[in-house]
């Protein structure tokens, strides 16, 4: 049945990528509208594939320019918040080079840093700067890694500039805390080790990973939007990174204690 199931999922995988794949392309380089919705619908049928049942908590910000960030469990978070609203993402430099995702992830306009490099943060700040300014919803992953899923990483601020540098002038930045819980698998509560196995962290080998989550049943996960907090110019870029923590600590303790 397992093998049954990987299967089927591969083969929908590969055949709605490979229709969707040039027309996103496509639709990029003529900067298209459809080049933010197409995204968004592919992401809630990948999610469906997989089992990943998505629940919404709260409203993502009609307010731009608008800076997401959430804690990081999973490549699956891409798949879960892609599927709520258009947005972009920002990575690590290295993702660019995987096979099949380094693809997907250009093609979800994904903001690519080298983190080898200091002065290559500064860089990508202006072009996360630059996106937001633009009108563009960018999601920072506030750790800066993947967790277990037991516990929340202190989030790192330096990215955060890049708000201060599309607020420029007299504007402002909404930066937007994101929770990502995953709470059942197969309508079933995920305790501390099931949420370690559901997470992707450390030295794990991705493809034996998303093959034992394709296979694995239904997983449920949440999303919740916290309060937007309002970034000026002159705002204090730690200050703001220790609100969002804060905010994405308090809203993962409400989740848990919902289920």
């Amino acid at each position: 049945m397992r093998t049954l199931r990987l299967a089927s999922f591969a083969a929908a995988f590969a055949a709605l990528t490979l229709v969707l794949l040039p027309v996103q392309w496509l639709a990029i380089r003529r900067e298209m509208r459809l080049s933010h919705a197409l995204p968004v619908r592919y992401h809630r049928w990948i999610a469906r594939l997989m089992g990943l049942r998505v629940t919404v908590h709260g409203t993502p910000a009609a307010g731009r320019p608008l800076l997401l960030v959430s804690n990081h469990v999973s490549w699956k978070d891409i798949v879960v918040l892609g599927g709520t609203l258009p947005l972009s993402f920002i990575a690590k430099a290295e993702v660019a080079h995987w096979p099949i995702f380094g693809t997907l992830a250009k093609l979800q306009r994904t903001v690519f840093i080298d983190r080898t490099r200091r002065t290559a943060t500064g860089a990508a700040a202006r072009e996360v700067a630059e996106r937001l300014s633009s009108g563009d919803a960018i999601v920072l992953f506030g750790e800066g890694t993947t967790g277990d899923g037991n516990r929340l990483l202190p989030f790192r601020s330096p990215l955060l500039g890049a708000a201060r540098e599309a607020a420029g002038g007299e504007g402002h930045v909404l930066v937007q805390p994101v929770a990502i819980a995953y709470l059942r698998r197969q309508g079933l509560p995920l305790h501390r080790p099931d949420k370690a196995s559901v997470a992707w962290y450390g030295d794990m080998d991705l493809l034996p990973h998303l093959k034992a989550n394709v296979t694995g049943g239904p997983l449920d996960v949440a999303v919740a939007f916290g309060e937007p907090i309002l970034f000026g110019p002159d705002g204090d870029r730690k200050a703001i990174t220790r609100r969002a923590e804060e905010e994405v600590r308090r809203m993962l303790e409400e989740i848990t204690r919902r289920q």
